[in-house]
């Protein structure tokens, strides 16, 4: 086998898969976009829902929902106001790690709050919760609010511009 040959056919594979991987890398920012606006939709509307008719709210979170420690008058107003205040933080990419830290508290708490929960439902569940975690894990991606407001806030609460606390993407509490 000429070596030559083998070496030049690896180097052209190399390039081509660098080359596919930069642009998956670029695909990155809608696909967090995208995955915070699916999840954020379904938990606002469910909060949407709670809100149109507070009465049957209330009648769900004392029959149904046994939200461990809380009160069902509590538990549904905080439910609810979680619901409505999370998602918009999460879509905006506003504290997103914080707003999808809530949402997957608040997804975990609807699964074990219901005593029974269809198949389909807790796929359902757990695909959110997938998303959620991966948001938390890896941040709102580039176009997040965050992105663009963390360096600002980083030099504002640190002071100064010295290299100590010069803002790196891989510093900032809310995005890699």
């Amino acid at each position: 086998m000429n070596t030559t040959s083998s070496t030049s056919l690896m180097a052209r594979l190399w390039k081509l898969s660098e080359r596919g991987v930069a642009a998956l890398n670029a695909l990155q920012p809608a696909a967090q976009l995208l995955a915070r606006i699916y999840v954020a939709s379904a938990f606002f509307r469910s909060g949407l829902t709670k809100l149109q008719d507070w009465d049957t709210t209330l009648a769900l979170f004392s029959d149904e929902y046994h939200v461990p420690l809380l009160n069902p008058t509590l538990a549904a107003w905080m439910g609810t106001t979680a619901e409505i205040s999370l998602p918009v933080l999460l879509v905006l990419g506003l504290g997103g790690r914080f707003a999808a830290a809530g949402l997957f508290i608040l997804n975990g708490v609807a699964v074990m709050s219901l005593t029974e929960i269809a198949p389909a439902a807790l796929q359902q569940h757990v695909f959110w919760g997938s998303l959620i975690a991966a948001l938390l894990l890896w941040g709102p991606g580039g176009w997040s609010v965050d992105r663009f407001a963390a360096p600002w806030l980083r030099r504002e609460i640190l002071g100064g511009n010295d290299a100590a606390n010069r803002y790196t993407a891989a510093a900032s509490p809310t995005q890699t």
